[in-house]
């Protein structure tokens, strides 16, 4: 069965492709960072008897040379069973296409990918027929990435580093250089930004670095429904202080100056519906007068204060 945080995993090479090219490079094989990125289809099912599906197929069509597949596994932990799918995928990827196949498993522990890079051989007698060289993503070549910085001009990498270093004790500052990066982005490009708070969110999880992912980002919220996220938790119990610390706090992070009748304003006010539009508009907001553009009474204040 397929878990929302194993969908999480592998989504960000469909909807981000660009991580190919600095994935590759600490793998230690080369890509051309033009190069295209196309998804195929992942059925690689040829009877009825038995189903088989790669978590993600990409056609990838290098600058400086051929195209080839890259089939994408995401793996949490040791599945014996695994290597005899990983080699049938390879093959019947290359007969079906007419393509070279590499296949690429994303861990997120270091005995996991232990495990993952193989090689894993099919024989008989001393005599080897097939033998499967998983690349492997984890916490060994994936780079801790804790300047917000370096975070901001690749956002999906670095939730690649959050995620494979989950366990560190580096994980905390990994966290907070991507959320740095994600107050500077959402300006530019809100819909990376949102897509990489998701992609932590939901495949970090019930863990300790989920927590703290929850605690920092506190100040981000992503209606995600049935998936346990800030907003949804936050609106279920009706923490309207908690809303209205969230808009004042991005202001501040935003170095957007809010006068003592703003912070009253916002405080005062108990309507979720009206903080949360309060809230968006904060996250774009160039004086702290721009939350209260446009409003209509607002439920919740005093008249004076609407």
């Amino acid at each position: 069965m397929v878990t929302s945080a194993h969908e999480g995993m592998h989504r960000i090479f469909q909807e981000r492709p660009e991580i190919l090219a600095p994935v590759f490079g600490v793998l230690g094989v080369p890509l051309s960072a033009k190069a295209t990125v196309d998804a195929v289809t992942t059925d690689v099912t040829e009877a009825r008897p038995l189903e088989r599906r790669v978590d993600t197929v990409l056609r990838v069509g290098p600058s400086d040379g051929e195209d080839f597949l890259l089939a994408v596994e995401a793996q949490s932990g040791k599945v014996p069973s695994k290597e005899a799918s990983w080699a049938y995928y390879i093959a019947y990827l290359q007969a079906k296409f007419g393509l070279p196949v590499l296949l690429l498993v994303v861990c997120q522990d270091r005995a996991t990918a232990k495990w993952a890079a193989g090689p894993f051989d099919c024989g008989a007698r001393g005599w080897t027929a097939l033998r499967t060289y998983p690349l492997v993503a984890g916490p060994d070549n994936l780079p801790v990435i804790t300047d917000a910085r370096t975070a901001a001009k690749n956002l999906a990498l670095a939730a690649f580093s959050a995620l494979a270093h989950a366990r560190s004790s580096e994980c905390g500052d990994i966290l907070e250089a991507i959320s740095s990066a994600l107050l500077e982005i959402q300006q530019t490009d809100p819909d990376s930004a949102e897509y990489v708070f998701d992609f932590l969110d939901v495949t970090l999880g019930k863990t300790p670095a989920g927590e703290k992912w929850m605690e920092i980002m506190s100040t981000f919220v992503s209606y995600f429904p049935g998936r346990g996220t800030l907003r949804e938790t936050l609106y279920l119990k009706g923490q309207a202080e908690d809303r209205s610390a969230m808009i004042l706090r991005v202001l501040e992070k935003r170095g957007i100056s809010v006068p003592k009748d703003t912070q009253e304003r916002v405080t005062a006010c108990t309507d979720l519906d009206t903080l949360t539009l309060w809230f968006d508009r904060s996250l774009t907001a160039t004086a702290a007068g721009d939350l209260f553009v446009e409003d209509p009474e607002i439920p919740g204040t005093s008249p004076e204060q609407a």
